[in-house]
């Protein structure tokens, strides 16, 4: 019976008693095959193409090295586009048409807008007479002539004509022909070389501003028109007679005038005779 009694402890001793701690190698081959099959479930993660020149993919490139989990746990059916939620104050690209923009007229337009046509043609040293000569486009004439000497008087100034003087095409006055005798005192007085060319039409005053050009610096366009006309006389309404009667005088005195000039600059002596 004792012999009985001492198998069975012994053998529930056996049972219940701990085993013997393993290897050192048995231990490192088993974290090793566990490493292994970890790697095998664990998903790949696809690293995006590096380009140092883009800051997206550069961004997405090192965040896939350092933590893989935040692009592996991107929500779905979120409003915010994917991967931008990585950056601190994520921007959007542009759309086609402002890249196009950016291209092609952004690059090259002025910081400041654009002048007026006017303007950009002083900045090249022309002067356009393109009306009658009526009171707003003598006073604009003469501030340019004006402006060209004061910001260099030795370069040339080009005055381009295209006017029908103080009348217009039908005959009727529309200025005083002082409006055109103030451009010509105004080109007398600069300092600078004044090149003058007729473009469509020089009437009248305008022919008188065409022939005070420098010499040797006066053009007429091939299909341009340069002559004058018997000066007409404004409209006297219901002035007295005595007014109109200085105002006939005053007329014949500025063509008198006007072809005395034209005689002197052209050296053609016979206008006077016409006249």
């Amino acid at each position: 019976m004792a012999m009985v009694g001492g198998t069975m402890m012994a053998a529930y001793l056996r049972v219940s008693m701990p085993t013997s701690p393993q290897s050192p190698t048995t231990t490192r081959r088993r974290c090793r095959n566990l490493k292994t099959s970890c790697s095998v479930n664990r998903p790949k993660i696809p690293m995006p193409p590096l380009n140092p020149k883009d800051p997206f993919l550069s961004k997405l490139a090192s965040v896939a090295a350092s933590s893989p989990e935040t692009l592996l746990n991107t929500p779905k059916n979120s409003d915010t586009l994917p991967y931008l939620d990585i950056f601190d104050s994520p921007k959007l690209m542009a759309t086609p048409a402002q890249v196009e923009r950016s291209v092609s007229y952004n690059e090259h337009r002025p910081r400041r807008p654009p002048p007026d046509l006017p303007s950009l043609l002083l900045h090249g040293r022309i002067v356009y007479i393109g009306m009658p000569l009526v009171p707003a486009v003598t006073e604009l004439v003469v501030a340019e002539l004006m402006y060209l000497q004061y910001m260099d008087p030795k370069e040339p100034i080009y005055i381009y004509i295209n006017s029908t003087g103080t009348t217009r095409d039908d005959g009727e006055t529309v200025g005083m022909e002082t409006e055109g005798f103030a451009i010509y005192d105004a080109m007398m007085q600069l300092k600078n070389e004044i090149h003058t060319v007729a473009v469509g039409s020089a009437i009248g005053q305008a022919c008188l501003l065409l022939s005070a050009g420098s010499p040797g610096k006066r053009f007429m366009m091939p299909h341009a028109k340069a002559m004058i006309q018997q000066p007409r006389i404004p409209s006297s309404g219901l002035m007295p007679a005595s007014d109109v009667l200085i105002r006939a005088k005053e007329v014949i005195i500025n063509r008198d005038n006007l072809v005395k000039l034209l005689a002197k600059h052209t050296g053609n002596v016979s206008i006077m005779h016409r006249y």
